[in-house]
């Protein structure tokens, strides 16, 4: 199992703390438990027993316009290593906790375990939408930790981008955009609550996907500097001083200069293992997508014998044969009955299929 090492050098003299790390993606372990600026107050407008409100300015995460998404304290931008494909619409992902709360660390595969009244906001936007090649936002998706579980409380935004309203039946709405050159359109699905809880889902209880250890250990770039994520949510006080300083992590399986298993083992991880995992939505299919389990070539399919056959593919993935692959072609098809994921995308994600062929072709195990 390859590991992400995270090299760490800690000392504390007399107060001081010196740290020492060999690149700027390791995790340090922060010193203060306290947490940085902890008697400053949050603006955001939250009652755990009035939420959802009806819209999402109600709850006061952004100022300015509210299109910009411009954070006000307390709501802290996070990134994931890899991203769940949701037919190239773009993310930004935000956290917010009310005070002197803090999520824990459980394992480096699971979601950390978050306070009650935490918030996750996920906003979806394209960028060169036609025909004034402007942004686009379409949806902000929140989960919300309440004392019996999560909920979940989605926002459609307006044509005029001033406002997003609570809605839990989804809708359809079109979008053409260019990307690299090319023009593309697409019927974006906004889900409705029930396709949120078919994936985000253990033991038929709501469950984040994204903010686990394993996908938050890289450094993005915050007002104050870059720093790693893990790092700075212990400084604002979000996350406990009980991290490892080895996490066996996943990455940006977009990043060409990684292993081809790696990044295989990466997109499976954040685009299958919601539902292809113990206790979850396909968890009578065999293949087991996490991170920490599929380093095992049969969890990935390889040589296992699907449940239903048809088109002459024969195992859920033939090593150096994606025509008779079954993950091959349930991930580039479009078919509604034969797609994969089930839900989320309607297009095909042509970067995503040439990293599987690769992958697949790179495979030197002989089925019997």
């Amino acid at each position: 199992m390859t590991k992400n090492y995270l090299t760490v050098i800690f000392i504390i003299v007399f107060g001081m703390c010196i740290c020492s790390c060999s690149s700027d993606d390791n995790y340090i372990p922060f010193t203060n438990p306290e947490g940085e600026n902890n008697t400053q107050e949050s603006p955001v407008n939250f009652n755990i027993n009035e939420v959802p409100y009806a819209n999402l300015s109600d709850y006061n995460f952004f100022e300015g316009d509210l299109k910009d998404l411009n954070p006000v304290y307390g709501v802290l931008p996070y990134d994931l290593n890899s991203h769940l494909f949701t037919d190239y619409a773009k993310k930004k992902r935000f956290v917010w906790m009310p005070k002197n709360t803090s999520a824990q660390y459980i394992n480096d595969y699971s979601s950390l375990n978050f306070p009650d009244g935490a918030v996750l906001i996920k906003n979806f936007y394209y960028d060169n939408v036609q025909p004034q090649n402007t942004t686009k936002i379409i949806e902000t998706r929140l989960m919300i930790k309440k004392a019996d579980g999560w909920i979940f409380a989605n926002y459609i935004w307006n044509n005029d981008q001033t406002e997003a309203t609570f809605n839990l039946d989804g809708a359809i709405t079109n979008v053409t955009w260019t990307q690299n050159g090319e023009t593309k359109n697409v019927a974006y699905h906004i889900p409705p609550e029930s396709e949120c809880f078919t994936c985000h889902k253990i033991n038929a209880e709501p469950m984040p996907i994204g903010p686990k250890p394993q996908n938050l250990n890289k450094s993005i770039t915050y007002a104050e500097g870059t720093l790693n994520q893990l790092e700075k949510w212990q400084q604002y006080g979000y996350l406990e001083q009980n991290i490892p300083y080895t996490i066996n992590s996943t990455v940006n399986w977009e990043d060409t200069t990684q292993p081809i298993d790696l990044r295989m083992r990466s997109y499976v991880d954040i685009n299958c293992a919601h539902c292809h995992s113990d206790y979850a939505h396909c968890n009578y299919r065999p293949m087991r997508f996490p991170f920490h389990e599929n380093n095992d070539e049969t969890n990935l399919g390889v040589c296992v014998e699907p449940e239903e056959q048809f088109g002459g593919l024969n195992y859920i993935v033939v090593p150096g044969n994606i025509n008779r692959s079954m993950l091959y072609f349930r991930v580039s098809t479009t078919n509604d009955q034969r797609k994969m994921p089930l839900l989320g995308r309607t297009l095909v994600q042509e970067e995503a299929i040439a990293m599987i062929e690769e992958w697949i072709n790179s495979i030197s195990t002989t089925c019997q």
